[in-house]
């Protein structure tokens, strides 16, 4: 770019360089390093998956492999079900955990390891418990009943609804830690006005407690919704995808097409998931942006 002047003369404009501060080229150098690990570590390994998955014969073959259709079932269910029950018991007790008494604290600090500690091993200690023949579970049928327990993973309904328990119980704690904030953000004065005009507790409920934490329990919701589409650990460490393949979710399904050395197939079925995924996102951005 030129300064043009009369007489039709130009002046060349200084180098980008030259018109840069010290503390912005520093800016610029210190920057650089985090920008190459996005491109490197994010971009790149999204761009590639993509384009794997540009052919359409692979959505031609998800469409006709019956695993992928019981898979993507699989998935509404673990939504449907396993959000709003998640939801709903995180609600309930956000509010017991809410009370000032010295053995509900207690009592919290045991409720949250189930979150706090890794996945690898919590889920499958549940598993191994669920084993048929030495789990504890089952020796703990035989020892009152004189009866072998059932093979716990070996229905596929009872295996999906083992692993949509699983998740609850890994990820309850967060969400009523997260609930039970909002709770406490509640003034007290609207309940001790409420005591005095003698509202019940289900009224209190009512018009005070749900009014206030609506917001942030759609958010929750939603935000929950996102992170469960994603949730590998819950299905795959509990019933591996089995028996015969029948409880795979949409987080799991590539790994079975890994195995089967279909790399293009695992990208599709994961490029399926966008269309749940991104409404989600933005829904849940939108929310936020008010």
């Amino acid at each position: 770019m030129a300064i043009t002047l009369s007489g039709d003369q130009a002046i060349p404009s200084p180098p980008l360089s030259a018109r840069l501060t010290t503390p912005q080229v520093w800016g610029i150098v210190l920057l650089a390093p985090y920008l190459l690990v996005f491109l490197a570590f994010v971009v790149y390994p999204v761009g590639y998956g993509l384009w794997l998955a540009r052919h359409p014969a692979s959505y031609v073959a998800l469409y006709h492999d019956p695993i992928f259709a019981r898979a993507a079932v699989n998935t509404l269910i673990f939504l449907l079900v396993g959000i709003n029950l998640k939801m709903a018991i995180a609600l309930f007790l956000s509010g017991f955990f809410a009370q000032q008494r010295t053995w509900i604290k207690w009592l919290s600090v045991l409720f949250i390891l189930p979150w706090a500690v890794p996945s690898i091993p919590t889920i499958l200690s549940v598993r191994f418990m669920l084993n048929p023949e030495w789990g504890v579970i089952n020796q703990l049928i035989f020892k009152f009943t004189a009866e072998d327990g059932p093979n716990w993973l070996n229905d596929p309904s009872v295996a999906l609804a083992m692993a949509i328990g699983v998740h609850i119980w890994k990820s309850l704690p967060f969400w009523t830690l997260i609930l039970m904030t909002g709770r406490l953000a509640i003034s007290h004065d609207l309940y001790e006005a409420a005591a005095v005009d003698g509202a019940s507790w289900s009224q209190k409920f009512r018009y005070i407690t749900w009014p206030s934490m609506q917001t942030l329990y759609i958010t929750c919701t939603l935000l929950s919704m996102i992170w469960t589409l994603g949730d590998f650990n819950s299905v795959y460490l509990l019933t591996g995808g089995g028996p015969a393949d029948l409880t795979h979710v949409l987080a799991t399904l590539g790994i079975r097409y890994l195995r089967l050395d279909q790399l293009s197939l695992a990208m599709a079925s994961i490029v399926c998931a966008l269309p749940l995924v991104l409404p989600l996102v933005y829904f849940m951005m939108k929310r936020l942006s008010r």
